[in-house]
């Protein structure tokens, strides 16, 4: 197909594509989603091989945040049976954190519910950021604690952390009718308040809100505009008790279009899937191994992924290899730019990679991503959350798997979401079980 050979050519020259073109690989039919797999899986392995990172999400601070965001199943006025904890210790945060290191995950994710960080939490994350490292030669931190305030990016930096998480989640134009607590232009200067204090910029998105593919190729195109060095792909997770319960969208074809057309914008960065992928993709995760380099390996803030064992078994059944501690994840030319404060996709005779072509108030990322919608390293996620398996100290996989209303098979169009096959537990109160038990 002519759209997928120009895609790949763009792809590989870190070119972006037209919104035409963008919005084409999002109205391509089932039959021809093994193609842009095919398709996109050469721009994944030009730029990224075939190495998965794996990243490992700890809950610092789960439940109770003043903000409205409907995704989010820790969101003001949530009735979802979750759990909640205020701060962990630095101690306990590093205990949590090993479980993944163990499994291979090469980041942590630092996350805490609520609308930002006092100066006084941005004290206790920098000893917890200290605690890892200390322990865990290499590790790479990121945080994602909400809405930042000046100074606080730089002494999170300061403190040794990495990275940080804000996503955009949805486009400009939809962003009030997800969340009234904050804007979309305050995200925006959240991501960009982290890139300028030499934090790797890490910002997402969160699919299946019902949205349109207009607004999915806005906030992927605000993305890029914005330069994030990793993009988490969310696919929302319905809680019930949010605002968002019903929203049963998406397919796993639907899913492998998303992180294609992400993959086709943005070549050279890492995208990571995120929340939602154990939900919506299912049996398919392992053909979104050739589109996104990344996952969350365990479970996410308030609901559970696979077991970790799962997802290395995936991963090598695929033919990839987990990303060593060693490894740059990075192509070369965005490390060095990285490394030297900038980008390492602009300037390019083609228009640069992530970031290239966009207004200057093009886009970012966001910061929750929870909301049962997903979430990657973001802050708040829990819905899709991203993340890991267990991040609280006393625990709690839900009292059992919580399943989507049944749909009778014959009242169902080919290509229609399979609610009947969906099913997801929450981490929330009824057990004795501990984190990644």
């Amino acid at each position: 197909m002519d759209l997928l050979n120009t895609l790949v050519d763009k792809g590989l020259r870190r070119e972006l594509p037209t919104r035409e073109e963008a919005l084409a690989v999002l109205a391509t039919s089932d039959d021809d989603v093994l193609d842009v797999v095919a398709a996109a899986g050469r721009v994944r392995r030009q730029w990224f091989g075939r190495r998965v990172k794996l990243n490992y999400l700890v809950n610092l601070k789960s439940g109770l945040c003043p903000e409205d965001c409907s995704y989010c199943s820790q969101r003001l006025g949530s009735k979802a049976d979750i759990l909640k904890y205020t701060w962990l210790k630095p101690d306990q945060a590093s205990e949590a954190a090993a479980a993944g290191l163990a499994g291979g995950a090469k980041r942590v994710c630092l996350v805490a519910s609520g609308r930002g960080p006092t100066d006084r939490d941005v004290d206790r994350v920098s000893r917890t950021i200290k605690a890892i490292k200390d322990q865990n030669e290499g590790v790479e931190v990121c945080a994602c604690l909400g809405l930042l305030s000046d100074g606080q990016a730089e002494r999170l930096r300061e403190a040794g952390a990495d990275a940080y998480n804000h996503n955009l989640n949805t486009s400009e134009g939809t962003y009030g009718e997800i969340t009234t607590t904050h804007t979309y232009a305050d995200r925006v200067d959240t991501v960009r308040k982290a890139h300028a204090a030499g934090l790797s910029p890490c910002s997402g998105l969160i699919a299946g809100m019902g949205e349109t593919d207009e607004d999915l190729v806005d906030v992927v195109f605000a993305l890029r505009a914005l330069d994030p060095d990793s993009v988490p792909v969310n696919f929302l997770i319905p809680m019930e008790g949010t605002p968002l319960a019903q929203e049963w969208h998406l397919t796993p074809q639907r899913c492998l279009r998303v992180l294609a057309m992400v993959r086709f914008v943005c070549p050279d960065v890492e995208v990571r899937i995120a929340g939602g992928r154990e939900v919506h993709l299912r049996t398919l995760q392992p053909l979104a191994l050739h589109l996104a380099n990344s996952i969350f390996l365990g479970d996410y803030l308030t609901s559970e992924g696979q077991a970790g064992q799962a997802d290395l078994d995936m991963i090598a059944d695929a033919g990839f290899e987990v990303e060593g501690a060693g490894e740059t994840t990075l192509p070369r030319h965005r490390a060095t730019a990285a490394a030297q404060g900038g980008c390492g996709s602009h300037g390019d005779a083609d228009g640069g990679g992530c970031g290239a072509h966009a207004g200057a108030d093009g886009g970012g990322c966001g910061s929750h991503v929870d909301g049962d919608g997903g979430g990657g390293c973001g802050a708040r996620g829990d819905g899709g959350e991203g993340g890991v398996r267990g991040s609280a100290p006393v625990a709690a996989p839900a009292s059992g798997p919580a399943a989507a209303p049944a749909v009778p098979a014959g009242a169902r169009a080919a290509g229609e979401a399979r609610t009947d096959l969906v099913t997801f537990r929450r981490r929330g109160a009824g057990t004795d079980l501990a984190p990644n038990a």
